[in-house]
């Protein structure tokens, strides 16, 4: 890289954020040595347009592949993701392949298969109330040989939310925004996930608000599967049911995207590159442009002189904007998305494919003798790419993940020593389940768990005007794990597993 010394003002902002320590500062200006890999890191956080890139590769230079980056390593040096260095020519990986035992440690044990099932669930089971007597259900039974224990509750939780994931690349608010059930807040929309919406409805602070009766309801509604009515502040009208098709300002989306718009050019650059001269894959997160993507340059396409009207992150990828335009973008009208064309190097006749990451919609255009693009019949090697791309994308529709925090005075229903409970579920000597779905305990302190409602048989999630949501929790452990923790032996009934008996909810 090089550095203006005029317009450089010694801000520090390339040295603080330089992946591989190449910059530093003398005399209030930036000095960039050898190890920089041109990655453009520094030309990001430049406010004031001192600095560029070398125009001739470095000698004895390798050019990363492993990214659109493309760093340039001299040799004994590494990339910007401290990944790959340059030995004496050659782009090794830094850190060996591992194996599943050099990991093994790390990774820790799971459960072992004799407690990883409940021998009942806490379905219909009840609440023992105030905690500090014993859940209302523990059994000792045999699983795999092993005698185990189950003990069950249903619980009252007030650390309890649910996160849900809408696929569609339709916008449904700003990041941050509330999320309305009426006029009451109930949660907020969080960051997008690939493909998804994400929603964040609930939480201990929303239960505890004003509202949070309507909290508690719509957590519970969506749990067990029904259609909930919200709407995003400044935001879209949702119709959502776990499992089914979303509802967005009335209309049904029938696919999400198949990915970001350089996912999309990577999985079928070959169709693309038959397809037309140019492609433009239109996505909020990133636009592609064929002619610049390293898959299309892989698959021979050309240059073809088109600038788009995105800021570029890597050639080839651009980062796109939200709106209710073609693939969630502002573009309502495809070829608003080109901002400038090089006569030099475009050519009359040229055919320029500007689609979206649902193949969706898509058209097709011809650059004619005036410079001007002139829109023509969609071609069958087009209409191939688009059909792959859409085939490819998978239905649109509704998922949840419920959270709770079970680590509080329920865990005196299970032992005299909660902190043992605690330890045992953390190093997977006690399995946690929910409605004998398998959980996710997330790390650190308390028993947070997170669990797939699809997972959990429907219209057993409750809510209590506490406010909180109840929860069916079980907990199995070896008898012996169970002694050892203090747990309620008294209690403890023997149970049978019998075969799949008449159930009326």
């Amino acid at each position: 890289m090089k550095v203006d010394l005029e317009k450089c003002i010694g801000c520090g902002y390339c040295v603080r954020d330089c992946p591989v320590g190449a910059v530093h500062l003398s005399k209030k200006k930036a000095v960039i040595d050898e190890t920089c890999t041109q990655c453009g890191a520094c030309l990001k956080v430049c406010e004031q347009g001192a600095l560029s890139r070398e125009s001739r590769i470095p000698e004895h230079a390798v050019i990363c592949d492993a990214c659109p980056i493309n760093c340039q390593i001299r040799p004994g040096m590494i990339g910007a993701c401290h990944r790959y260095r340059n030995v004496e020519g050659e782009l090794l990986r830094v850190t060996p392949l591992h194996t599943w035992q050099d990991v093994e440690d790390v990774v820790g044990p799971d459960p072992a298969e004799p407690i990883r099932r409940p021998l009942i669930t806490a379905i219909g089971s009840g609440t023992t109330y105030p905690d500090c007597k014993p859940a209302p259900y523990i059994v000792r039974g045999k699983q795999k040989g092993v005698d185990v224990v189950t003990v069950v509750t249903e619980a009252p939780l007030s650390y309890s939310g649910i996160l849900v994931k809408v696929d569609t690349d339709i916008p449904v608010g700003e990041e941050g925004a509330d999320v309305l059930l009426g006029k009451r807040k109930v949660g907020m929309v969080t960051t997008e996930q690939y493909g998804s919406k994400m929603l964040s409805i609930g939480g201990v602070n929303l239960l505890t608000e004003k509202d949070g009766l309507a909290v508690a309801r719509t957590i519970t509604d969506i749990a067990n599967k029904k259609p909930v009515k919200m709407r995003v502040k400044g935001g879209a009208r949702l119709e959502l049911q776990v499992g089914q098709t979303p509802v967005i300002n009335g209309m049904r989306p029938d696919n999400m995207r198949v990915g970001c718009g350089s996912a999309t050019l990577g999985l079928f650059a070959p169709l693309l590159v038959a397809a037309a001269d140019e492609v433009i894959i239109l996505d909020p997160h990133i636009t592609s442009l064929m002619s610049e993507h390293a898959a299309g340059r892989f698959v021979g396409a050309r240059p073809s002189g088109i600038r788009l009207r995105f800021r570029m992150s890597t050639p080839g990828r651009y980062f796109g904007d939200h709106g209710s335009g073609w693939g969630g973008t502002s573009i309502m009208n495809p070829l608003e998305v080109i901002s400038g064309l090089d006569q030099d190097v475009a050519r009359t006749g040229m055919r320029v494919l500007i689609t979206e990451t649902t193949g969706r919609n898509g058209r097709l255009f011809e650059l004619d003798e005036g410079g001007t693009f002139q829109e023509v019949p969609l071609t069958g090697a087009s209409r191939e790419a688009l059909d792959a791309i859409s085939s490819t994308c998978e239905p649109s529709r509704v998922s949840a993940v419920y959270m709770g925090g079970t680590g509080g005075s329920a865990r005196a229903g299970v032992t005299r020593y909660p902190v043992k409970l605690t330890r045992a579920v953390h190093s997977a000597k006690a399995s946690l389940t929910v409605g004998g779905a398998p959980t996710y305990v997330l790390p650190g302190g308390g028993i947070n768990f997170m669990v797939d409602v699809e997972r959990v048989k429907g219209g057993f999630f409750y809510w209590t005007p506490t406010p909180a949501t109840i929860c069916p929790v079980e907990y199995t452990m070896d008898l012996r794990d169970y002694q050892e923790m203090g747990g309620h032996l008294e209690a403890m009934k023997p149970f049978a597993v019998k075969g799949p008996r008449m159930v009326v909810d």
